[in-house]
């Protein structure tokens, strides 16, 4: 059963002198699969104005549960339907961003927690905005097409839970 805790938002005070404001982020995402002609097949996404393919993950909505966070995004990102099924685990990562042109550095310390997921219906080309295309891609070309490392992690990670299925 997949945990229902919900993260919060952390801000760390800063001191002057001492460097940019920094925060911690959560998101959830999922990777939906499927068994196709004996091959394990994975969704990707390729957000729009992005050439680079990624997992399907986003930010929890206020009270969401990661799941349930995990669900909307992949379902919003990708266009289909989908169950959520185990933790799959979860990635870190720093990124620096400005809150507005004018505005001082962030630093963001960001944790994303992967569910994996089966799909129940739906269409590759009713994703939302944010992603230019959504398509399936058998595993292995899909870890050759990640951009990132953490979604090679996952990845990985899906082989071995799909494996015993």
């Amino acid at each position: 059963m997949a945990s229902r805790e919900t993260p919060t938002y952390k801000k760390r005070a800063q001191r002057k002198g001492d460097g940019p404001e920094t925060r911690r982020e959560f998101s959830a995402g999922g990777v939906i699969w499927r068994r196709e002609d004996g091959r394990v097949q994975v969704v990707m996404v390729r957000p729009a104005g992005k050439n680079v393919w990624t997992l399907p993950k986003g930010r929890l909505d206020a009270g969401e549960s990661m799941v349930d966070a995990a669900a909307r995004e992949t379902r919003e990102e990708t266009g289909l339907q989908v169950t959520a099924g185990e933790k799959l685990g979860d990635i870190s990562y720093v990124f620096s961003w400005h809150d507005s042109p004018d505005a001082p550095v962030v630093r963001i310390f960001k944790r994303v927690r992967y569910f994996l997921m089966t799909p129940t219906g739906g269409d590759l080309s009713r994703h939302d905005s944010e992603t230019e295309v959504s398509a399936w891609f058998d595993l292995n070309d899909a870890l050759s097409r990640a951009a990132y490392r953490g979604d090679r992690e996952i990845l990985e990670k899906v082989r071995d839970a799909v494996a015993k299925l």
